[in-house]
């Protein structure tokens, strides 16, 4: 199995998907951690010069609309042979988009990203919908 977990460095969680500059990404064989190593990952900053109206939808929740839908493509290269994604926070858009691809999306209020991990690994890490948005 391979857990990616959305990161601005090695140890934390980023605070929102989309900003994220890298993805962490866990190989797990018989319950336990046997490598993890760094992928960068598009975000926020690098779509900015090409998004001509705002990316929402009718309640006004972001991750919506053509140029969107592009972005989540590119985005899913980075962790597309990965059965789950570990993040923070998450728009809406990108959520549908990556669950619809077969990924596991946890959004989640652990921080550690070693915590998070472990408790993937063990069904206790928790999924929490107020994180999307």
């Amino acid at each position: 199995m391979k857990i990616a977990v959305a990161a601005d460095d090695k140890i934390n969680i980023a605070e929102h998907f989309g900003g994220s500059s890298l993805t962490i990404m866990a190989t797990v064989e018989s319950g336990e951690v046997v490598k993890k190593k760094e992928r960068s990952k598009p975000g926020h900053d690098e779509f900015a010069e090409w998004e001509h109206y705002p990316q929402t939808d009718e309640k006004g929740r972001h991750g919506f609309g053509p140029e969107a839908e592009k972005r989540h493509e590119m985005i899913l290269d980075s962790f597309k042979d990965c059965d789950a994604l570990i993040v923070n926070r998450i728009g809406t858009g990108a959520y549908n988009f990556f669950t619809n691809a077969g990924i596991n999306v946890i959004a989640t209020d652990v921080k550690n990203i070693d915590d998070a991990i472990s408790l993937y690994i063990q069904g206790k890490l928790k999924h929490l919908d107020s994180h999307i948005d």
